[in-house]
């Protein structure tokens, strides 16, 4: 037992996630993510299991934390209670506080996260804005969305739900500050502020630079996938 496993099993997460496991293999079986991608629940439960750092730092490392879709399938039909959707996030969290995240393609997609979802909601109160949902990101909405995309403004004052006006109706409302400023704290107090910084921190180290960083970001705005950006040899 080391001192990733020890800070793991301190997540409350964590604790709520893991009971006894059986290795029974119904986690995997139900997983819609174990079916089309490289996870498996019972082997990330498997690893925890062993209570051993150098296993975890490698899952930590790898693709595999950041498939789970967050379903809970694994929750309903384990027979001892696990839920190795709440494990996930616990180890989540911890590969972002060791920036273990960015050795990984998919987890360093968590610094669109953080810049989209994250960001929108310490400046708007929401994970995801209208303008977030390009034509070009998403073409598989179709013409619809793209002339809603277009004229998003105009359609919504004709529905009556205009967009960016303090406490109207509708889900591009904006929310008052005195408000905001309570959901900014809630997110200092638990922490979530603390791990943006170290998402940013995390691809800066892998990266080299900030400018590097930059460069990987604004690759994904205009091509909206993270595989386009090439890492140097050495990183």
């Amino acid at each position: 037992m080391g001192k990733l496993f020890n800070e793991l099993k301190q997540d409350l997460l964590y604790q709520h996630g893991m009971n006894a496991c059986l290795n029974c293999g119904v986690c995997t079986a139900v997983c819609p993510a174990a079916e089309f991608s490289e996870y498996s629940p019972r082997e990330v439960m498997n690893i925890c299991y062993s209570e051993d750092d150098e296993q975890i730092e490698e899952l930590l490392k790898s693709d595999k934390i950041w498939y789970c879709g967050q379903c809970f399938s694994c929750k309903t039909r384990c027979p001892r209670g696990n839920s190795t959707a709440s494990v996930i996030l616990a180890l989540r969290r911890l590969s972002v506080r060791y920036g273990y995240f960015a050795e990984s393609e998919k987890g360093r997609q968590q610094l669109f996260a953080k810049r989209v979802f994250g960001e929108n909601i310490l400046k708007r109160g929401y994970t995801l804005l209208a303008e977030n949902i390009t034509p070009a990101h998403f073409p598989e909405l179709g013409e619809n969305w793209e002339y809603y995309y277009e004229h998003r403004e105009e359609m919504r004052a004709w529905w009556d739900v205009p967009m960016n006006l303090e406490n109207s109706p509708g889900s591009h409302r904006v929310i008052p500050e005195k408000d905001m400023e309570e959901l900014r704290a809630i997110y200092q107090a638990t922490g979530a502020i603390e791990l943006m910084d170290a998402v940013e921190k995390g691809m800066e180290k892998k990266l080299g630079s900030k400018a590097e960083v930059e460069k990987y970001w604004q690759n994904w705005l205009e091509t909206a996938d993270s595989r386009n950006y090439q890492l140097k040899e050495n990183k």
